[in-house]
């Protein structure tokens, strides 16, 4: 498991499973040609693209950005789909950090769609409950109000397997909320309406989680935007916000999905000066 230290906060990569999705619909209209030079596909033009919590431990409190795929969840048809050759070992993963899915306190929603929420329910017997009991889930209101009434659109993403058996412990915010001290959750829009981005800053040090408004290092440039989201032009918007504030905050930009690498710094000049690579 890869790691990152960023000031006090212990970054670690856990394993969340990993899907395999059309090249073309993770880079929208971009043409292949040139997506593919930075993100390889396979035969059938797909990529590889884990999804993998983030474990953040700082001041004895455990944090997940995010929650995998999970286990058990997906039908046979949806795995062939959405090209799922490996399922959640999150809490195996925790596991060998020593930890179990109890001593999760708080977990970070960028958005709630399917890829993301998955990981946090699962089956027991006849009944689906939380994989992680005693935290509290943070979301931003517009996410959660949509998870729970879907639009024709959305409805294929927001399953309620994926929310009824965590209700009681989701806290909502509008604009922006500080998790806790030096850890901050701001509602953006864009891949979803709300979708949100997650900063850490401790001892001078600092880390942008841009969630999917940038999937991967490939979508660097600004215009990179997936055909999944909802709102296009808002995702733009916000990554000529925040990839700029990154660089000159000199900030490692952190990833859910990318197969390649969990983190990275670029310079002002869009180079790599900095990067933790996934080991294959």
């Amino acid at each position: 498991m890869e790691q990152l230290k960023v000031g006090d906060v212990q970054i670690t990569w856990l394993n969340g499973g990993v899907t395999h999705l059309d090249g073309g619909a993770m880079f929208g209209v971009v043409p292949k040609p040139l997506w593919s030079k930075k993100y390889p596909c396979n035969d059938n033009n797909q990529i590889e693209l884990r999804t993998d919590p983030l474990l953040l431990q700082v001041d004895g409190k455990n944090l997940l950005i995010d929650s995998g795929i999970g286990n058990g969840k997906l039908s046979d048809k949806q795995k062939r789909n959405f090209g799922v050759t490996e399922e959640s070992s999150v809490e195996q993963s925790l596991q060998k950090l020593g930890l179990t899915v109890h001593d999760i306190d708080f977990v970070l929603m960028t958005h709630m769609h399917f890829d993301h929420a998955c990981g946090l329910t699962k089956w027991e017997e006849e009944r689906l409950v939380s994989v992680f009991p005693n935290a509290q889930i943070f979301v931003s209101q517009v996410e959660w109000d949509e998870m729970r009434q879907p639009n024709i659109r959305s409805r294929n993403t927001y399953w309620k397997e994926n929310w009824e058996a965590i209700a009681e412990q989701v806290v909502t915010f509008e604009e922006k909320i500080e998790v806790i001290s030096g850890i901050q959750m701001v509602h953006t829009g864009g891949h979803s309406d709300g979708h949100s981005v997650i900063l850490i800053e401790s001892k001078g040090e600092m880390l942008v989680h841009m969630g999917d408004l940038m999937p991967t290092h490939a979508h660097q440039n600004v215009l990179w935007v997936l055909a999944f989201d909802d709102y296009p032009m808002t995702s733009i918007f916000q990554k000529q916000k925040w990839i700029p504030y990154a660089v000159e905050k000199c900030a490692w930009l952190s990833f859910y999905h990318d197969a390649y690498y969990r983190a990275l710094k670029w310079d002002a000049n869009g180079e790599m000066i900095a990067s933790i690579m996934r080991e294959r």
